[in-house]
């Protein structure tokens, strides 16, 4: 709950002014200026403290502070730009919305416009995309929206991306770095990922050392080989990609990558299934090994607790392989049984803790005695607060169960049809196994 760190944003009201909906829920963005944001690092360095990467990071982190005073003292901002529940809509328009948002006291971007031709929409862009390094905060494009509201909602959404709305981004940034290696990670549904692992660079703020090579395929027409100089970029300022290979200095010996035919985890064969309806290869190569991969198998959970699924707080990755890695988590049902074993998963725990190196404590500069005191109470507050979200979720929705079982090609959407034509799991169950199944779903 952040309520109290955002009482402390100024473009946030306390109170609101005029005559608002007497339900109203207001969405919008927090982000840190490039001023603000140098400020912070200044006080970080004269404190003895690693200075932060970039705004966007730093804002993120220092909503989520525990200490409302922290939040405080960092000088974030607030943009509002839509709104979710609402007991009765005081404008028909977006730009409308807008108004009356600034009507009631919030900040909204002094640079939206309402356009009525493509040409205005580009012009509109360009002129943003011109004025960008000048603006004083990050953004990495323009978003277009249909102004009015009653055609918002005939256009409606698929998924969970509106049908009115998109993103237009800005080129992104590149830089040069060196291929180091490529490794291969196993999906939860044993997709063979592999990853490039670089020579970390500097790339719009940020220190990137990985980036996605999403298939054999890509390697083969990026021609990439280990050790070869490539350029990068953020896709949409986010996710690191390499564009491609400067041949010229590619280094001497360095050979074609060859994809693995088995799986890196459990040694299982890695096949690029065909479709036998259009014959077509899959361009991801997948382990077969299904369950008895433990790749698989903590992907799957990992899944399985997520915020679309059964939304299991506290219990994350790293938590996740842990308890699996000491036997304590082989499959979703073994999930609920750990409440039945609080004083187990306290110790795997503390032996974890204990594991961090005595180098990290003294680089703090803490007394290890009470470090260790208050890590403890820690550790029992986690505990105590990870068996009651699981046992917070020992009841859900239908489609979040259908969802949490991670079927390929079943994901929120599928799912919550399969839930609204069921109702219930027995009959969900009945219906899967009924000799008419493939037919019913089709």
């Amino acid at each position: 709950d952040i309520t109290a760190n955002l009482r402390t944003i100024s473009d946030i009201p306390l109170r609101l002014k005029g005559k608002p909906p007497a339900v109203l829920e207001v969405r919008g963005e927090v982000y840190m200026t490039h001023k603000a944001f140098e400020a912070l690092n200044k006080r970080q360095e004269k404190d003895g403290k690693p200075t932060y990467a970039n705004p966007r990071n730093s804002a993120a982190g220092s909503v989520r502070q525990l200490d409302p005073s922290i939040t405080a003292a960092r000088a974030l901002n607030f943009f509002a730009y839509t709104w979710g529940e609402i007991s009765e809509m005081p404008a028909k328009t977006q730009s409308g919305m807008l108004e009356k948002f600034e009507e009631y006291g919030f900040t909204v971007n002094p640079l939206v416009k309402r356009c009525e031709t493509l040409s205005q929409i580009l012009k509109f862009y360009r002129d943003i995309e011109s004025k960008r390094a000048k603006l004083g905060y990050d953004i990495d494009g323009v978003v277009y929206k249909v102004d009015r509201l009653d055609l918002q909602e005939r256009l409606g959404f698929v998924s969970r991306s509106p049908r009115w709305a998109t993103a237009h981004k800005f080129a992104a940034e590149q830089a040069e770095t060196v291929l180091e290696d490529i490794e291969i990670q196993v999906g939860r549904t044993g997709k063979l990922a592999p990853v490039a692992r670089l020579k970390p660079v500097t790339v719009g703020g940020v220190v990137v050392q990985n980036a996605t090579l999403h298939n054999e395929d890509e390697i083969e027409r990026l021609g990439v080989r280990i050790g070869d100089s490539v350029v990068i970029q953020r896709a949409g300022d986010v996710i690191p990609q390499i564009l491609r290979v400067i041949p010229e200095k590619r280094p001497k010996g360095a050979k074609p990558y060859k994809f693995p035919s088995k799986c890196p985890v459990c040694g299982s064969h890695a096949v690029r299934e065909v479709d036998e309806k259009t014959g077509k290869t899959d361009v991801d190569r997948r382990c077969t090994g299904g369950l008895i991969c433990d790749a698989q198998t903590v992907e799957r959970l990992k899944y399985f607790v997520g915020r679309d699924q059964f939304d299991i707080e506290g219990l994350g990755g790293t938590m996740i392989e842990l308890f699996h890695d000491k036997g304590l988590l082989k499959e979703p049902a073994d999930i609920f049984a750990l409440t039945q074993k609080p004083e187990k998963v306290s110790k795997v725990l503390a032996a974890h803790r204990a594991a961090l190196s005595e180098e990290r404590r003294s680089a703090e500069g803490k007394d290890p005695v009470k470090t260790k005191a208050k890590k403890e109470d820690r550790e029992d507050k986690v505990v105590e607060n990870v068996m009651a979200a699981i046992e917070r979720r020992r009841t859900i929705g239908l489609d979040r169960l259908i969802n949490a079982l991670g079927i390929r090609h079943v994901g929120e959407t599928t799912a919550r049809l399969l839930a609204r034509r069921y109702l219930s799991l027995d009959a969900f169950l009945k219906g899967m196994t009924a000799d008419d199944a493939l037919e019913e779903l089709q």
